[in-house]
């Protein structure tokens, strides 16, 4: 029985994987013409770039930290190999008396500061530009709600006026194509190639939560009482999959975030029908020139 039991787990879990690589490949095939930015089984290394400023954080990662980690790593792995088979007692029955070495000394002090002001340069400019926010397009708010979700806000100064929450499909009727844990039921809409300024805050309860879309290179907590600001510029159609990415309590893993990248006119055509079907609500104004604003 134990046998029978083991197998019947492993048929289960051959068979949950397999309906997720179908589920994905139908997506995929489905969308075949528009980008998806969602993780991948089996998928390692970072998000594809679909943005000026996560294409920048890919080559840094993948350029700069990783050699010099690696380098780092297989330096320090030859150090132990010498020392555990030249210093050992059976090699080395008289151990050294050496207590100091000015060369040594020397060079475990600089040498790390070289490597650390040659990580800083690129960091130093990938953080400049991060932070420093180009001339907006399109500006939204974006809140984390105590609920667990997320509420939407695009102004009227951007033909906006409406706001909307968006929440987590009910995974126990979730539709064919949609993906787990991910798709929501009220998808955020900008345009592409435009400058995207995201203005994001917490209510008022007290519970930090983060907003993130990896292929976006987006990453910024949302703190109560505090006007965050960040910006993106997708420069390819699709659909870009986030998640809250600060633990923020029994729900924090429900909590994505799903932006469709459309066309100027989609953009323009989905603003109009989206202002009618959320006409109960109406958008807080964005002061986007407050000092109150942090980066």
């Amino acid at each position: 029985m134990l046998f029978k039991s083991k197998g019947a787990s492993a048929r289960r879990i051959l068979s949950t994987a397999g309906a997720t690589m179908v589920t994905w490949a139908a997506l995929v095939g489905a969308a075949s013409a528009q980008f998806v930015g969602a993780p991948r089984p089996g998928q390692m290394g970072m998000s594809e770039a679909a943005s000026p400023i996560m294409r920048e954080m890919v080559f840094f990662h993948d350029a700069i930290l990783l050699p010099i980690i690696t380098a780092i790593s297989l330096f320090v792995l030859a150090l132990i190999v010498i020392v555990v088979n030249k210093y050992n007692e059976k090699a080395n029955p008289t151990p050294s008396r050496t207590t100091h070495h000015a060369g040594l000394e020397v060079a475990w002090t600089v040498i790390p500061v070289v490597i650390l002001l040659i990580i800083a340069i690129p960091s130093f400019r990938l953080l400049n530009h991060q932070l420093t926010l180009p001339d907006a397009d399109v500006t939204v708010k974006v809140t984390g709600n105590s609920s667990w979700a997320w509420t939407w806000s695009y102004p009227k100064e951007g033909g906006g006026g409406f706001e909307f929450q968006s929440r987590l499909l009910d995974q126990a009727t979730l539709p064919a194509g949609k993906l787990r844990l991910l798709d929501v039921d009220n998808e955020a809409v900008v345009p592409v190639n435009k400058n995207i300024r995201v203005q994001v805050t917490a209510d008022v309860v007290g519970i930090i939560h983060a907003f993130a879309l990896p292929n976006l290179g987006v990453r910024i907590d949302a703190i109560p009482g505090r006007l965050n600001e960040t910006w993106f510029r997708a420069e390819r159609e699709g659909v870009y999959y986030g998640q809250c990415s600060e633990l923020c309590g029994k729900d924090h893993a429900y909590m994505p975030i799903v932006v469709r990248v459309v066309s100027e006119d989609a953009y323009k055509a989905w603003l109009a029908s989206a202002a009618k079907q959320f006409a109960s609500t109406s958008a807080e104004p964005l002061r986007v020139a407050d000092a109150t604003a942090t980066r």
